[in-house]
């Protein structure tokens, strides 16, 4: 449900799976291209696509008997989505979308939960899973979470290809929230980059970025040892350090001197951190976790700071022992 360029792949993934897989597109046009050309027009534009894949643009018709149900709008509009939707009962729902909601600072598998559909129905599919590569069919490799062990892995099996190979995992909080997290983190790195900073500056900032998602994590109760794994620093380095991160190119315009007005209409796509960055400060505050760096990324995003200010106001912040 989404044709952007990560809903793309993953169809793209499903079918290579030996799926057959209907796309839902909200534009005509999108839709034709698919289904008359193999290739979507809009995003991933060079890539042919499968054709197990057949694009519809009524959700409808998309959903109608599905097995699986793979969510790929963006955060901020998963909700209004899913009250539209007539989503089967017998479906299991997969979550690719990465970010906090603004209004009620949940997750995605929460969101879905609090449309009152049973979390036990529900997966989230994260890692470090940059769309054009995949689309590429680079070799990568990714996380399927559901509180099932069961689930997890009879999906991963149904996403599993020669090129993309998916582990298993039981714990969706810490899986979303690092997947949501590192763009905020990546908007940072992007800073940096523009700035000019070399690689220690930029490893400090992703180190430390991985600390201040590993404290928010612990304190909802995820696992540590989620965020040493494909779902924590796997993600985190691919989305700061790839020129095909939307997050980390956005946070480049950033320090290079351009206003976030000016940076969205340089960027193609959602850069998720944009909308979730004050939403991950706000969970944050309300379980007393100290995330520095997500808070100066608000600050610059609202305004209140300059991207090198930023940056010298973390580097002035009070010495304290690692961890």
């Amino acid at each position: 449900m989404g044709a952007g360029s990560w809903g793309t792949a993953f169809a793209m993934i499903m079918a290579d799976a030996g799926n057959e897989v209907r796309l839902w597109a909200r534009r005509t046009e999108v839709a034709e291209g698919i289904n008359t050309e193999q290739r979507n027009p809009a995003y991933l534009t060079s890539v042919e696509l499968p054709t197990g894949i057949h694009a519809v643009t009524e959700a409808d018709a998309a959903l109608a008997d599905a097995e699986l149900v793979v969510l790929a709008v963006p955060s901020q509009q998963l909700r209004e989505n899913l009250l539209q939707w007539q989503i089967p009962e017998s479906s299991r729902l997969i979550s690719l979308a990465k970010g906090i909601e603004n209004a009620s600072l949940l997750t995605m598998s929460q969101v879905v939960a609090d449309t009152g559909i049973s979390s036990d129905r529900v997966l989230v599919v994260t890692g470090p899973n940059l769309a054009g590569e995949i689309a590429e069919r680079q070799p990568a490799a990714s996380v399927v979470a559901a509180w099932d062990p069961t689930l997890a892995r009879e999906v991963s099996e149904r996403c599993r290809t020669r090129y993309f190979r998916p582990y298993t995992s039981i714990d969706v909080v810490g899986c979303e929230i690092g997947g949501a997290t590192k763009n905020a983190i990546a908007l940072a790195v992007g800073m940096g980059h523009g700035l000019g900073f070399g690689a220690n500056s930029l490893a400090s900032l992703i180190t430390r970025g991985l600390a201040e998602t590993s404290r928010l994590g612990e304190a909802l109760g995820a696992d540590p040892h989620t965020f040493a794994g494909l779902a924590g620093m796997g993600d985190l380095v691919a989305t700061c350090m790839s020129p095909l991160s939307r997050n980390r190119t956005f946070g480049e315009h950033l320090g290079r001197g351009h206003d976030v007005q000016r940076a969205t209409e340089l960027s193609r796509g959602v850069a998720e951190g944009v909308r979730s960055a004050g939403s991950i400060q706000a969970l944050a505050e309300r379980h007393g976790v100290d995330m520095p760096i997500v808070g100066h990324v608000v600050d610059v995003l609202a305004g209140r700071q300059s991207p090198r200010d930023a940056i010298s106001t973390m580097m002035a912040r009070h010495t304290r022992p690692e961890r």
